[in-house]
């Protein structure tokens, strides 16, 4: 009888990146799904850097709660629509923190603006925070902090078309093609990756829930969901011009989810 031979592979000791330690800057970080970012890459032993643009009050009581839990921290102002403030918003992070290993490029604008009601001023703002802001923050995290990792936050719909949103939709699709284009531009030193969530928050301001529309899975994503797929990517060494959809399947189902 012919004995079956086990392959014994020696252990290896896992090289993923360990978050404990790590300063993390993450944009637009004072509510919803920025908070929830940043109160779990805390939970991970992060330290943070907390950009806002208006909510004083909430920068400061996120630090001061991160602090208690024992984490660095510290709040940044900055208008990422300005001329050059996603690269002074980098180097101040540095220059506070000591270092920077991780960027999250979280803070965006969205509005139901059509075509044909988009105005020059709007489509410009628009594009200026969610696209060029991003953009001209990971070529200066290169260039300052040399190696580390960049996740952008995308939105589900970039997988397909939807009107009523030409310039969201637009900058939105855009920065996931940056998020390729960046990966292989920026290796070995950097890894960028995406993350599209779905219905996971309501529009800012909105009274009710939005309709989550048709979702496979017949679950509706929540913000720790997205903040559990950040984490993985940045763990992991290997992975790199991903974008990793958290929707429930909605992405799947192209223009016909709602």
């Amino acid at each position: 009888m012919n004995r079956v031979k086990i392959l014994r592979v020696p252990a290896v000791k896992n090289p993923n990146m360990e978050l404990k330690g790590k300063v993390v800057l993450i944009t637009g970080a004072v509510a919803r799904l920025g908070r929830v970012l940043a109160e779990a890459l805390a939970g991970e032993g992060c330290d943070l850097v907390i950009h806002y643009n208006r909510s004083v009050a909430g920068a400061e009581a996120l630090v001061r709660q991160l602090r208690r839990n024992g984490r660095r921290a510290a709040a940044i102002k900055c208008d990422l629509r300005a001329p050059g403030a996603g690269e002074n918003l980098i180097k101040r992070s540095f220059h506070v923190m000591g270092g920077l290993d991780i960027l999250v490029n979280n803070a965006a604008s969205f509005s139901k603006i059509g075509l044909r009601n988009c105005s020059e001023k709007q489509l410009r703002s628009e594009l200026e925070l969610n696209l060029m802001a991003p953009v001209f923050m990971a070529r200066s995290f290169a260039k300052v902090a040399g190696k580390g990792k960049i996740i952008n936050i995308l939105d589900r719909r970039i997988a397909g078309l939807e009107s009523g949103m030409a310039a969201y939709l637009l900058s939105k699709q855009a920065l996931a093609s940056f998020t390729r284009i960046a990966a292989l531009e920026l290796a070995p030193d950097i890894s960028v990756n995406g993350v599209a969530p779905g219905p996971v928050l309501p529009p800012s301001g909105a009274g009710n829930r939005e309709k989550a529309g048709k979702i496979p899975l017949a679950r509706r994503p929540c913000p720790n969901d997205v903040a559990d797929a950040v984490i993985f990517l940045l763990k992991t060494d290997a992975i790199t011009g991903q974008i990793v959809f958290v929707d429930g399947g909605q992405h799947l189902l192209g223009n016909n989810c709602r």
